[in-house]
């Protein structure tokens, strides 16, 4: 188990993390909170890239892999201050528990792996092989793997771990996401006179019926693909006395291992051309939502909401490696896969980099009223993190 001094460590780092409000795009105080730390604590290299990504590195002695810690520095807001019996941005501690946001989601785990990085190059004499990269990543909330598709070109690591919620269990997969766009196009006109128009919103219901008989593939480790409507808007809004011209759908896609753009957009499209052919007053396309977001330096970050699957066998060598020593730590890890998306859809599902996931804390505290981290939750994942050092840097 790591000493008092890296608990404590840990603690009050989380504290000052999420003391600072980080929501999407105003990630700035996390990162100057990690690089006076950091700094303090004698990291070799201490990056800021473009978009505001934090990434500080520790060199061991002897050549070997690079093993990066990932974790989002951006939290979804605070709705209303008033429904939580601690202050969100206070991280106060209550009967074993940092209450705020961003506790769970995701500033306990930066806290953890920076600080077991701290330890473990203390306790060895910086006598390991390769190099330990810790970062903070903006805008994740946003779009998973954006962002980090700069900090891999950055770093090229060859294993990653992914610090999200897990309970000290280890996870070696999850389904992606994807944000599918249907725009139908028609005919504007007086809603007095609707024979001369083309109302794009009946074009988009028989379309959105049509679309529901499409079946995703399953997989029998992830699950389902899942195709589900999320979201309808019409123009002209407010359209008084309008025969609406444009209507857009929105679809949130689960993706599986294997499945690309052109694979998932594909029977889509098929249908689509169908429909076209059988109705000649049908104008309708697909594509995948773009997202664009301003970053707190001032650089803008874009992509398309596409953000693969991915999954390891729970045998994999790197895997069973790390297994293996938090058992011996007294640990009693499960190997299973997330329910949600993370920036393992870059990591593993684009750049095929070994990834696995280790967190504290419960995946459902999450952008909740009252998100805390269990204090022993935070200490036990900074030891494993530990761990995650002692296994794979020999």
């Amino acid at each position: 188990m790591i000493n008092k001094e890296t608990q404590e460590q840990a603690i009050a780092l989380c504290q000052k993390l999420v003391q600072q409000k980080s929501y999407s795009g105003h990630e700035d105080g996390p990162a100057k909170v990690l690089e006076e730390v950091c700094r303090a604590n004698g990291f070799d290299s201490i990056h800021v890239d473009k978009y505001g990504n934090f990434i500080a590195c520790i060199k061991g002695k002897r050549p070997g892999k690079k093993l990066l810690f990932d974790g989002h520095m951006d939290t979804v807001p605070v709705t209303n201050e008033k429904e939580w019996i601690h202050p969100p941005f206070g991280a106060e501690i209550h009967e074993g528990k940092i209450y705020g946001r961003g506790t769970t989601d995701m500033k306990g785990a930066i806290a953890g792996y920076t600080a077991a990085a701290i330890a473990f190059a203390k306790d060895t004499n910086r006598g390991f092989a390769g190099e330990i990269y810790v970062d903070g990543v903006v805008h994740e909330e946003c779009f998973e793997g954006v962002a980090s598709r700069s900090i891999s070109d950055y770093v090229k690591p060859d294993i990653v771990v992914i610090g999200e919620a897990s309970r000290c269990n280890l996870k070696v997969g999850q389904r992606g996401r994807a944000e599918i766009v249907v725009e139908t196009f028609g005919k504007p006109c007086h809603s007095a006179n609707p024979e001369k128009g083309i109302n794009a919103v009946y074009k988009m219901a028989g379309v959105i019926q049509a679309i529901r008989t499409l079946v995703p593939p399953e997989h029998p480790v992830l699950g389902k693909g899942i195709l589900e409507l999320v979201d309808i808007k019409s123009e002209p809004y407010p359209g008084a006395s309008v025969v609406p011209e444009y209507c857009k759908a929105s679809y949130d896609r689960r993706l599986l291992v294997g499945e690309t753009k052109e694979s998932v957009l594909k029977p889509i499209q098929e249908l689509l051309e169908k429909l076209m052919a059988e109705d000649p007053e049908l104008k309708v396309k697909v594509s995948y939502a773009v997202g664009k977001e301003k970053c707190y330096t001032g650089a803008e970050i874009e992509g398309e909401r596409f953000f693969p699957g991915w999954l390891y066998a729970k045998d994999a060598d790197f895997v069973q490696a790390v297994k293996q020593e938090l058992e011996e730590r007294g640990y009693a890890p499960e190997v299973t896969q997330y329910n949600f998306c993370t920036n393992g859809s870059h990591y593993a599902g684009e750049a095929g980099i070994k990834t696995f996931g280790l967190g504290p804390s419960q995946e459902n505290l999450a952008h909740t009223v009252n998100e805390y981290v269990e204090v022993d939750q935070l200490i036990k994942v900074t030891d494993c993190y530990y761990g995650v050092m002692k296994a794979l840097m020999k």
